[in-house]
């Protein structure tokens, strides 16, 4: 090895001209042959899309359809855990029950009931005086009691009175879940990337079986927020591994829709959320009945295996022959049909160390940190905006409000959803990922602005005696936009999180995913955040989104196109994703951008490769001849 250095040192590890060397009786000293470097690997073993998965039958082995089924099933559980908090947490109609001497009752809306987020009406109890204006002392009470619009008779808020001088709590447990989201996609994707996508599913769902069970049995709501964070934790290392499993699985051309076909049965749960409320009636046995399917997934220790790519690309070779033949056996396949001889060259290299990478890895990149770090602010910007036409449609204001009923409002929004979700298939199909989010940013955008701008002119030419304007014109508009920019909104957060996941290489893939999906976790997290403040600063909070949208449409046009691609395995994979036009060029046309053989580094083409390259020395880096 000091040889190799001082003669790279010397010469810059090409050989030196001349006659070899001899020594002092004249005869010629034998070159001892160089090994090849340790991690110089078999390409074909690397191939993965293009060798390995065509041996095992793609989509077309039986054992891999019943894989691909087994993560489509959680997707109902987590589509329930998710959007538990609109019932577990939903703010009730209150008033204060007081008897007088003679046993009758009276009762009052007690102040404050109005600054709620807007989902659903707000009216007193039948037979009970609305007062004209509320006061500190009506919220002295000693006995509150509720209407709980979500289908239950009793939820956190009405079991721990969490109204007035606590209902700041509520939004501190709405907190604690997507906190929990966040911090768990950031750790859980790192731990994935160094032991395995396997083991993160299989503790993940035994933990959120222990908090999520224990939730239940909260005895406080400070007990209830803490134990609701490691449910959010577990729960986001569910979420991860499972799409990475569902990545990973997959031939090129049916990762879209299989992940499409788990998004629409995460819907599923949401629609079924309000039926299964309503048959549960309490919140403890709806967090119960939420939580115990997940002993389900308990079964997978048996029945589901580790990502045979990630074993691939991180070189556990071993561990990769051994599920290769249960593939084979699972499949009944002959290992004759092993046209590219992957088997006899995985025995070659089964001595080989595992090689793993972490996340912080791709901070040395040229290109593959740019496209993580655009795609983040892309989610980022795709749920935070989400929240802010949300307010306009449902209004920040109840009078402002476009329905006066709990499951409208809640349907209206889920239907927005699965609109958005089935209108990126044909537009994604069409356009590819990079053409589509860009469709949709610009969708967001455009709805955005129009929204915060021409609202405000037509609002003031409303006020004019003779406009022939009315209010009502103004909310329609704000309707209409809001309901176009939830749509585009949504489709621009999920497809954000899915093209992270094909351009990140597989050996620092859950990591990429779990960058993405904490940034979509910071983007939901302005909804409690603006509850907390009393929509305090919600314009402000419209605009800077707003302004994102225009940076995002920029950074869209930088990112390569991975539609019938194979995905990256290792970073060197990664770095040579490289940007095409969003239109083909013309024949005869030469384009200005490079392919995957001309990528160069951008510090200047070395020698020695532009000669192999077959590339002129008057070639600059961008592919142009120089003058």
């Amino acid at each position: 090895m000091a040889i190799d250095r001082r003669r790279e040192a010397g010469g810059g590890g090409r050989p030196l001209p001349g006659p070899p060397p001899a020594n002092a009786a004249g005869a010629e000293i034998q070159a001892v042959p160089v090994p090849p470097p340790a991690a110089a690997c078999s390409p074909l073993l690397l191939d993965y899309d293009g060798s390995v998965l065509p041996f095992l039958g793609g989509l077309g082995g039986g054992y891999q359809r019943t894989l691909v089924l087994l993560t489509w099933v959680p997707a109902l559980f987590i589509g329930f855990s998710k959007f538990s908090d609109s019932f577990l947490l939903d703010q009730p109609d209150f008033w204060c029950r007081e008897a007088d001497g003679q046993g009758n009752w009276s009762g009052s809306l007690a102040p404050g009931h109005a600054n709620r987020s807007g989902n659903g009406s707000i009216f007193p109890p039948p037979g009970l005086p609305t007062p004209a204006g509320g006061n500190a002392s009506e919220c002295d009470c000693h006995e509150w009691h509720y209407r709980i619009r979500a289908g239950l008779v009793q939820n956190v808020v009405s079991k721990w009175d969490l109204v007035c001088d606590s209902a700041w709590k509520v939004h501190i447990a709405k907190f604690s879940l997507l906190v929990g989201l966040i911090f768990g996609h950031l750790i859980t994707g790192c731990i994935a990337d160094w032991v395995g996508r396997r083991p993160v599913l299989l503790f993940s769902v035994i933990f959120i079986l222990v908090f999520g069970l224990t939730v239940a049995l909260s005895v406080n709501v400070t007990m209830f927020s803490t134990l609701r964070f490691f449910e959010g934790f577990c729960l986001a290392g569910i979420v991860l591994s499972l799409y990475a499993l569902r990545i990973e699985l997959c031939p090129p051309g049916h990762r879209f829709m299989i992940t499409m076909v788990a998004s629409f049965i995460e819907m599923a749960g949401q629609f079924l959320m309000p039926g299964l409320a309503a048959l549960c009636r309490d919140w403890q046995v709806l967090q119960a009945v939420i939580i115990c399917p997940f002993l389900l997934m308990l079964l997978y220790w048996v029945i589901f295996p580790e990502s045979l790519r990630w074993l691939m690309a991180t070189q556990q070779f071993e561990a990769s022959k051994e599920l290769i033949l249960q593939f084979t056996h699972k499949n009944r396949m002959n290992t004759e049909s092993d046209i590219k001889g992957v088997v006899p060259e995985l025995e070659k290299e089964i001595t080989r160390r595992p090689k793993k990478v972490c996340i912080v890895k791709v901070v040395g990149t040229r290109n593959l940190w740019k496209n993580i770090v655009v795609l983040c602010v892309n989610s980022l910007t795709g749920y935070g905006i989400h929240h802010c036409f949300a307010k306009s449609m449902m209004g920040h204001e109840a009078k402002m409000a476009i329905t006066h009923n709990f499951y409208a409002d809640y349907y209206t929004m889920a239907g927005i959803a699965l609109a958005s979700c089935l209108a990126m298939c044909p537009v994604v199909g069409f356009l590819g990922r990079r053409g589509g989010l860009l469709l949709f940013m610009i969708l967001t955008a455009l709805a955005s602005l129009l929204q915060l701008g021409l609202l405000n002119l037509i609002g003031k030419y409303s006020q004019l005696p003779d406009s022939g304007m009315s209010d009502s014109v103004k909310d329609k508009f704000s309707t209409a936009f809001s309901i176009v920019g939830m749509f585009s909104s949504h489709a621009v957060g999920s497809l954000s999180v899915f093209f992270c996941a094909e351009i990140t290489p597989t050996v620092i893939r859950g990591g990429g995913l779990g960058l993405v999906l904490a940034s979509a976790g910071f983007g939901r997290l302005t909804a409690p955040i603006m509850e907390l403040h009393n929509q305090k600063g919600y314009f402000l909070h419209h605009v800077i989104f707003a302004c994102c949208t225009l940076i995002c449409i920029i950074c869209i046009l930088l990112l390569p196109e991975s539609k019938n691609q194979n995905l990256p395995e290792n970073i060197p994979d990664g770095e040579h994703y490289t940007r095409q036009p969003l239109l083909p060029h013309k024949k005869g046309e030469q384009p200005l951008l490079l392919t995957n053989s001309e990528l160069k580094d951008y510090s200047g083409l070395h020698d020695s490769a532009a000669v192999s390259d077959g590339i002129s020395e008057n070639t600059t880096a961008n592919g142009m001849k120089s003058m």
